[in-house]
């Protein structure tokens, strides 16, 4: 009797202290799923009234951060470019956020018939098809409604920009003049020289005794330029060139397409003359000013609306700026490290 009750007494006791571990574990097991849930999800952005998840961050850096990781950078290189590339992640979506609450105070809508026309505007200027829409939303792990959704955030977006900054900006024909003659170097007409050249090339190895063997040869075709030879004709004897079975031809160019010491010899060669020769990157050369051409500028009233879409792009993108900062200034920003 003794015995059949101390082994109850001691069952008893095993049962209540495995329950007694059971719970333990269980309980251990929900306070780790939950720390792990917080580290996983948490906040690291409070804009206004307004949060940013880490689960939100993430799902934005995640594709920039899969880019740079393929590129092959060294591991310093690619932990430097992933922080940085973050932290400009992260101020998008603070960015975005102040826009989503301006969008909800202006009562901005969109319809779904405008995200389906939109979709089909891209689809029909790249030439894709939903299928190709669809693999490439799945490389970077997004569906056609994750796509739908941005499309709407965007469209959205930029009619909060169309009501706050476009409709704003207004460009003069006082603009216009003032870019238009700050300008005159891409829009009067530029002079062009045509050349022909001889070159005698200089491996990269060659000795200084080397090198100025082959400038005597130069110099003895200088000789017989100056003495009356036809240039073409010593190009296809003597040049070292593509061009030298077309006597040296190598076209039009304008001074800023070609190096700086070539710049200053060939400005200086009135047309039907050539340079003394000149040590340059590919070799000795000698350049035969064949001609000089002006070709025509474009008057104002030809370039007025290109200046007028550049002046455009410019003072929105400033405007934007000034107007997105603006609203940083007076939205309660806090970022949680």
């Amino acid at each position: 009797m003794g015995n059949s009750v101390l082994k109850n007494n001691l069952n008893h006791s095993f049962y209540v202290i495995f329950y007694i571990l059971f719970i333990c574990i269980i309980g251990f097991t929900v306070i780790e799923n939950a720390y792990s849930a917080q580290v996983v999800d948490r906040i690291v952005a409070i804009v206004n009234d307004d949060i940013i998840t880490l689960y939100d961050l993430n799902q934005a850096f995640t594709p920039y951060a899969n880019r740079i990781k393929a590129l092959g950078y060294s591991a310093d290189r690619e932990r430097q470019m992933l922080f940085k590339i973050r932290e400009d992640v992260l101020n998008q979506l603070i960015d975005q956020k102040i826009e989503d609450q301006e969008i909800k105070r202006f009562n901005i809508y969109i319809s779904e018939k405008e995200i389906d026309n939109a979709i089909e505007r891209i689809k029909e200027t790249n030439f894709f098809t939903d299928e190709d829409i669809r693999s490439a939303l799945a490389t970077d792990g997004l569906t056609m409604e994750d796509y739908r959704e941005k499309i709407r955030e965007q469209i959205l977006r930029s009619k909060l920009i169309n009501i706050q900054v476009k409709s704003k900006i207004v460009i003069t024909e006082e603009d216009i003049k003032a870019y238009y003659k700050n300008h005159q170097d891409v829009y009067s007409g530029k002079k062009k020289y045509y050349l022909r050249n001889i070159i005698m090339r200089v491996p990269s190895h060659a000795t200084e005794k080397e090198k100025l063997k082959i400038k005597s040869k130069m110099e003895i075709v200088l000789d017989q330029l100056k003495a009356g030879q036809p240039f073409d004709k010593m190009a296809q004897l003597y040049s070292e060139s593509p061009q030298a079975s077309n006597g040296g031809d190598i076209g039009l160019f304008t001074l800023d397409q070609l190096s700086p010491v070539l710049q200053n010899v060939i400005k200086k060669t009135e047309p039907g003359n050539f340079t003394s020769i000149i040590d340059t990157d590919q070799g000795y050369q000698i350049f035969f000013v064949q001609k000089t051409v002006n070709t025509s500028g474009r008057s104002l009233k030809e370039v007025s609306s290109d200046i007028e879409r550049k002046l455009y792009d410019e003072i929105i993108n400033k405007k934007f700026k000034a107007w997105i900062e603006d609203l940083r200034k007076k939205s309660v920003i806090k970022i949680i490290k």
